[in-house]
């Protein structure tokens, strides 16, 4: 009933709305395109019957030129497809907009996962105790990476912003005026961004949406479940911070890079609480309370404009003089402005969020080969001969001494005391090694500490592995049992509170295990580590390396931490956002408000309300891992095909993302012009594969695996495994989401190609059977038949880059028969990637 309502409120707000406004944009001001929203249903329409009917995008785009216009020439065609292309654009953002404002309408205070919801529960179960239990020992962090999938320049964010302002008051002059300065306004940078720049964007969004957002839910966290003997610790909701400190494959990210990033989000947090102060001033004009205030005012203002010092505990001294004034001698009178004030300083210090460093085990372990080399000169020493060598290095490396990476590696190193001082602690305090694998890789890190000159009782950082690979995951177990009995590392550990923080990669677990595995060898990995770090008397706290799509570990990220049973460790839900989905989930303080408590829930009922769904049972466990490794090997066989890199290469849009300047990262690892699959990254991978609308990453074996049970006479097992598992039903309901935004229609034309037409016909093979033997085992009639309002979207988005696609298609189809305008049909290619990654919100 609840979900009829709001598909009808949906289709008022949402679906009307976009109606309305898209009439709009018939008057928007282009050059020579006048007439493009008359003629963009037409190609839309011929996209829509021309796929059903077996044509190719070449005949549907050729056919449209025919049927409804007089252009002639190649270069006529083209200016006309570049045009509709903008358009698109803009329609996407356009309804990125009405739907982003629409959010509070189409969701309540008291849904389930929200704060209020889960105070209702803790009642009626006699639970409130042991909410506020859990609630002292529990932290959700979001990490906003620099992974080039936020396709939005700087300007057109910021537009976007002011749409769905005017959006939510239907003030029509506004949103027309907005419209046309979209219709002026650049989609696409001239050149690649800096880290700076990736910085400062996701800057934006921490003083302007999470600055409130989070300042409000601690608000009421702490009025809904606080009393006399409970107080709400400021680490509940933490933010970390990846641009200019991820340096993992991305050579811009220097040492001083890493500095102003630290910089700038020490000035902008100072910023946020300056203005703060202005509307707590405004109220709080009392005599004794306004003077102290005006001190604090112009200390920050010191702090932010002539870089004087001043630490959170200045401010908090100040705040607690001025409240001391107000109870005594003003009644406390508005005394919420500064209690409210001073939480939101122990949460977001002088630092705003925390800068990570994360770097590539195997370039740690060159600055190691070289600088062992230089101060030793014996090449063929073992680890333990250089570690132990290093750590007892009696003067500081100069890293003078050396030169590139190396040099940088000593130099952020060394510069990471006088960002603690600058920022905090909390500023910048742990190292990331990705490609983890052995011990090695972290003793290799605190190594670095060491030739750098820190003693060990100043090493205040924790060393974080990064387990990606199959055989990364695998081998975690026995890492960190070497770990935790290696001296010099155990006494570093007490000296962190007998933390350890481990991350485990979904990305790269992906793309090299397929999905099913992927997510079933972290869930394994988290059991083992759980359970050793809990012998060892270690807390252990999980950082998920999630992107926005399932086929990088995201989806629906709460229904997953939900379903985790007790098996696994539950301090602190932390993981990774990627560009595109800060804006798509957490983009406006609305939305980021509710995903935040989505997830600050979802670890409550884990460990507080007992459901036999989350806890796997033998039997469910043993059939869990006979479907992974089928799944594994279908999966395993694909990518062993000899079309696999060579199809995605020639026919999809892969080569074509390191053109689209989003991203200051290069597009792959290895250097060369010959692409192995082990060098490609995972955002260009499952991207490309979105573009193509196969969306492969995300359902490839899984299908397969069941049935294979299906045809032993074991189908029921499966069906009761999803009946009776909140962890395998995520990962079903999130690999649906991926087939429903999948289209292989698009590519039909491909069965016929010489080359790739029986590689493509397993593709399409896998694709039905997965999707028929998901439905079966739902029981539902349609995909996402559980997410009315998800389905909505998804079905709207998709028909707005339907002719999209099929420009894409068209371009590719030209370059790949060496047709016409190379250069152009390249540029059309990469233009026309901008569109539908956005349309798509969590494709990449």
């Amino acid at each position: 009933m609840i979900h009829d309502q709001r598909a009808e409120k949906f289709r008022q707000i949402v679906e009307n709305k976009f109606q309305i406004y898209n009439s709009l944009f018939m008057s928007l001001p282009y050059d020579k395109m006048t007439n493009i929203g008359m003629l963009l249903p037409f190609l839309c329409e011929e996209s829509k019957i021309g796929y059903q009917a077996g044509k190719t995008p070449e005949e549907i785009v050729e056919e449209f030129f025919k049927n409804h216009t007089d252009l002639q020439t190649e270069e006529q065609k083209l200016e006309l497809l570049f045009k509709i292309i903008q358009y698109i654009e803009r329609q996407v953002v356009l309804f990125d907009s009405i739907e982003d404002a629409a959010f509070p309408k189409l969701h309540s205070d008291s849904d389930k996962g929200t704060v209020t919801n889960l105070y209702e529960h803790s009642l009626q179960d006699h639970k409130l105790e042991e909410v506020r239990q859990k609630l002292k020992d529990f932290t959700v962090k979001i990490v906003f990476t620099a992974h080039p999938t936020q396709f939005y320049p700087n300007s057109v964010q910021r537009i976007l912003h002011d749409l769905r302002n005017a959006i939510t008051t239907d003030s029509i002059t506004n949103i027309d005026m907005l419209l046309q300065q979209l219709g002026k306004t650049p989609f696409v940078n001239k050149e690649k961004p800096t880290p700076i720049d990736e910085a400062m964007s996701i800057i934006y969004y921490l003083r302007y949406v999470y600055y409130d957002s989070i300042g409000e839910l601690f608000t009421q966290i702490k009025s809904t479940f606080g009393n006399e003997h409970f107080h709400l610790h400021e680490d509940l909701i933490q933010l970390g911070f990846w641009p200019g400190g991820d340096r993992d494959g991305n050579p811009f990210v220097t040492a001083d890079v890493t500095r102003r990033v630290a910089e700038e989000l020490h000035s902008a947090i100072l910023k946020a609480y300056y203005n703060n102060l202005k509307s707590v001033r405004r109220r709080l004009s009392f005599r004794g309370v306004s003077e102290v205030l005006t001190k604090l005012s112009n200390e920050l203002y010191a702090a932010i404009f002539r870089n004087e010092k001043i630490t959170a505990e200045d401010i908090i001294r100040r705040i607690d003089e001025a409240e001391e004034i107000l109870t005594k001698q003003h009644n406390s009178l508005f005394i919420d402005l500064l209690t409210d004030f001073r939480d939101r300083v122990k949460i977001f210090g002088t630092h705003f969020a925390t800068l990570d460093v994360r770097q590539d085990s195997r370039i740690h372990q060159k600055v190691i080969d070289e600088v062992f080399a230089k101060i030793n000169g014996n090449p063929d020493a073992d680890h333990e001969e250089k570690f132990n060598t290093l750590i007892n290095v009696s003067e500081k490396v100069n890293p003078d001494d050396f030169e590139d990476i190396v040099k940088d590696t000593l130099l952020t190193v060394s510069q990471i005391s006088e960002i603690q001082k600058l920022n905090g602690s909390r500023g910048m305090n742990r190292y990331i090694i990705s490609n983890s694998d052995a011990v090695k890789d972290v003793m290799n890190v605190y190594a670095f500490f060491k030739i750098c000159g820190y003693w060990d009782e100043a090493i205040n950082m924790d060393i974080v592995p990064l387990f990606e690979t199959m055989e990364g995951l695998a081998n975690a177990e026995n890492v960190m049992a070497e770990l935790y009995q290696n001296p010099v590392y155990k006494k570093h550990l007490e000296r962190r509170g007998n933390q350890q923080t481990i991350m485990l990669g979904f990305s790269d677990g992906t793309k090299d295990g397929g999905y099913l595995k992927a997510n079933w060898e972290i869930y394994k990995a988290k059991e083992v580590l759980t359970k050793l770090s809990e012998e060892r008397g270690i807390k252990v706290v999980f950082f998920d390396g999630r992107g926005g799509p399932p086929a990088r570990g995201g989806g629906k990220t709460h229904d997953f931490y939900a379903s985790q049973g007790k098996t696994i460790a539950n301090h602190k839900i932390e993981l990774t956002i990627q560009g595109q989905t800060i804006t798509s989930i957490f983009g406006n303080k609305e939305q980021a408000k509710y995903n935040f408590e989505q997830l600050l829930t979802a670890g409550m009922e884990n460990d507080v309300f007992k459901n036999s769904k989350k806890d796997l049972t033998e039997k469910e466990r043993a059939l869990i891992i006979e479907l992974a490794d089928i799944s594994y090997k279908k999966y395993s066989d694909l990518k062993a095909h000899p079309m696999f890199v060579p199809y995605l290469q020639e026919m999809s849009t892969l080569e074509y993302y390191g053109k689209t300047n989003i991203g200051s990262r290069p597009s792959k690892r290895g250097a060369g012009n010959e692409l192995k699959f082990e060098d490609l990254r995972a955002i260009p991978f499952v991207g490309s594969w979105a573009q193509l609308k196969q969306n492969v990453p995300g359902f490839f074996g899984f299908g397969f695996a069941m049935q294979q049970m299906k045809e032993q006479g074991r189908f029921d097992e499966v069906k009761e495994l999803y009946k009776g598992s909140d962890f395998f039903k995520t990962l079903v309901l999130n690999s649906m989401m991926s087939m429903n935004k999948t289209y292989f229609p698009l590519t039909y034309y491909i069965k016929n190609n010489p080359k790739f037409g029986a590689f493509w016909n397993v593709l399409f093979d896998e694709y039905n059977l997965s999707k028929n033997i998901m439905l079966e085992l739902t029981g539902f009639k349609m995909l996402q038949e559980e997410d009315p309002l998800s389905r909505k979207s998804v079905k709207i988005r998709e028909r707005i880059v339907l002719p999209l696609l099929s420009i894409q298609q068209y371009a590719l189809m030209k370059i790949q028969k060496g047709e016409g305008n190379k250069e152009a049909y390249e540029k059309l290619v990469t233009r026309s990637l901008f569109g539908n990654i956005n349309a798509s919100r969590n494709s990449a």
